[in-house]
């Protein structure tokens, strides 16, 4: 839950005391430990666990290439999809349940926004942050690379190179599921296409054996 400060304010006046009290709602920083105990508590399809897991690799990647918070992008990243079988990945749902899930662990707004909004059909509302965009592209390129790892012929990961997804970008009958038009939000961010490839790519190879790939 959210943790609750209180600030007291005393005044005097004449024979009286006023006293104004203020209570502030803070967020706090849930650690690795517990959105790994609340995926594996909502999540049991093991590919999705891994997609979660690649996600937060990315996700940890992006931000550290920018700049930005590694924490807090690497978490979005791991608890994206934490509803995605309490809502059969109805795209019409999925995402509101994931949010009131973290409301309820008192998480970082930011976070629950971004993850709220890497499904802009369910959340109503357009992305518009750089955190917001690196989430959606970065989650979605990472089925990109799963598809492409498991068409070499020794199907390992670190055997894939970054031309090898640009090439599979083109070829929209490959993983024709995965939206290529949201990958391509990384160049809203400032990360070229190729650039973004590699980042990805280096980070999931960085947990190759986390992804059993």
């Amino acid at each position: 839950m959210q943790k609750i400060l209180k600030y007291y304010w005393i005044f005097a006046r004449g024979s009286m005391v006023i006293i104004l009290v203020m209570e502030v709602e803070m967020s706090k920083e849930i650690t690795r430990e517990r959105a790994i105990e609340l995926l594996n508590e909502y999540i049991k399809n093991p590919s999705m666990i891994k997609h979660c897991l690649a996600s937060e690799a990315v996700l940890g990647a992006i931000a550290e290439h920018l700049g930005e918070d590694r924490g807090k992008w690497a978490m979005a990243g791991l608890l994206h999809d934490l509803d995605v079988e309490i809502t059969n990945a109805d795209l019409h749902v999925h995402g509101r349940e994931t949010v009131h899930l973290l409301k309820n662990e008192g998480v970082d707004g930011e976070i629950i926004e971004a993850i709220s909004l890497h499904n802009e059909l369910s959340s109503g509302k357009k992305r518009s942050t750089k955190f917001h965009h690196a989430l959606a592209a970065g989650e979605t390129i990472t089925g990109l690379i799963i598809a492409a790892t498991l068409v070499y012929p020794d199907k390992k990961i670190n055997s894939v190179k970054p031309k090898s997804i640009i090439k599979r970008m083109k070829e929209k009958a490959f993983a024709a599921s995965v939206n290529r038009d949201i990958i391509r939000e990384c160049e809203i961010i400032g990360i070229p296409l190729a650039g973004f490839a590699e980042i990805s790519l280096k980070a999931m190879q960085g947990i190759s054996d986390k992804l059993e790939l």
